[in-house]
C-alpha cells in the first residue's frame, strides 16, 4: 500500500529536498507540494494524503492553524517541520493535533522512517522525548486532587499500561514490565486509547499528566533514568 504525502514548506528548495527524499521510496509517493498554510489545507481536501508534513512558520496560515484545521476535516495524520529546536513550537503543534515533530536537520532514513510510523497510526515521537516534553507542557496544569473518572474506565491492567506509556517505555518494555506478550501489549495499549478517546500514544502520555496519573519528575520503573533519544525516531 503506497502512503500518500502532502509537503507544505514556504521554501521551496526545502520541500523540494523533502519531496525527493521521500519519492524515491517505493512505498511512499508525494500527492502534492504546498507553500503555506493555506495550500496545504487546500491540498489534502483535494487529494486526501495519509500524511501532511507542515513547516511550522509559514506566510499567512502558518503549520499550527493548518494543522488544526486538517485535523478537523479527516483521517489525514501531520508531522510539524521546523528550524527551530524550541519547546514552545512543539507543545503549539501537540496541542494542534500533531502526530509528530521534527527538526528540518532530520537525517533522510528518519524522515522517511517517520511519515511510515505517523501512516500506520502511531507517533513518531521517542518516548524520552515525548516525556520530557509532556512533563513541562503539563506542568502549568492543574492537578486534579482527585482521582479523575475518565481513569475508572480502564481496567487495572490498562491503567498499569498507560502508566508505563507516560513513563516512556516502549510495546517491548511494557511486555518485560508486566510479564506479558508483545501482542497482549499492544490489546491494552488499543484499549486504552478507545476508552479514553485518544488518537495515539502522544495524547496518550498527556492524558496520563493531565488526569494525575503520573505527574512531572515522577522516576520511570525501577526508579533509573532513561537516556534520551532523537526526535525523529519511532518506537512501538
Amino acid at each position: 500500500m503506497t502512503i500518500r504525502v502532502v509537503v507544505a514548506d514556504d521554501q521551496e528548495l526545502v520541500r523540494s529536498g523533502f519531496s525527493m527524499i521521500l519519492d524515491a521510496q517505493p512505498d511512499i509517493e508525494v500527492i502534492a507540494e504546498a507553500g503555506d498554510g493555506a495550500e496545504a489545507v487546500e491540498a489534502v481536501r483535494r487529494h486526501a494524503p495519509d500524511v501532511a508534513l507542515l513547516d511550522i512558520r509559514m506566510p499567512g496560515m502558518d503549520g499550527i492553524e493548518a494543522c488544526r484545521e486538517i485535523g478537523a476535516d479527516g483521517a489525514c495524520r501531520t508531522v510539524m517541520l521546523t528550524t527551530f529546536d524550541s519547546d514552545e513550537y512543539v507543545y503549539e503543534a501537540l496541542h494542534a493535533g500533531a502526530s509528530g515533530f521534527l527538526l528540518k536537520d532530520v537525517r533522510r532514513d528518519d524522515l522517511v522512517h517517520a511519515v511510515r510510523v505517523v501512516a500506520r497510526g502511531d507517533s513518531l515521537l521517542a518516548p524520552s522525548v515525548a516525556r520530557r516534553l509532556v512533563e513541562q507542557y503539563t506542568r502549568a496544569t492543574t492537578r486534579p486532587r482527585r482521582p479523575d473518572p475518565r481513569l475508572d474506565m480502564l481496567t487495572a491492567r490498562e491503567r498499569e499500561t498507560l502508566l508505563l506509556l507516560a513513563r516512556g517505555l516502549s510495546n517491548a518494555e511494557i511486555a518485560a514490565e508486566l510479564v506479558v506478550s508483545d501482542h497482549t501489549v499492544k490489546t491494552h495499549v488499543g484499549n486504552v486509547l478507545a476508552k479514553l478517546g485518544l488518537r495515539d500514544r502522544i495524547q496518550a502520555v498527556i492524558c496520563a499528566y493531565e488526569t494525575g496519573l503520573i505527574t512531572a519528575g515522577d522516576p520511570p520503573p525501577g526508579g533509573a533514568s532513561r537516556p534520551g533519544s532523537s526526535p525523529a525516531s519511532a518506537r512501538d
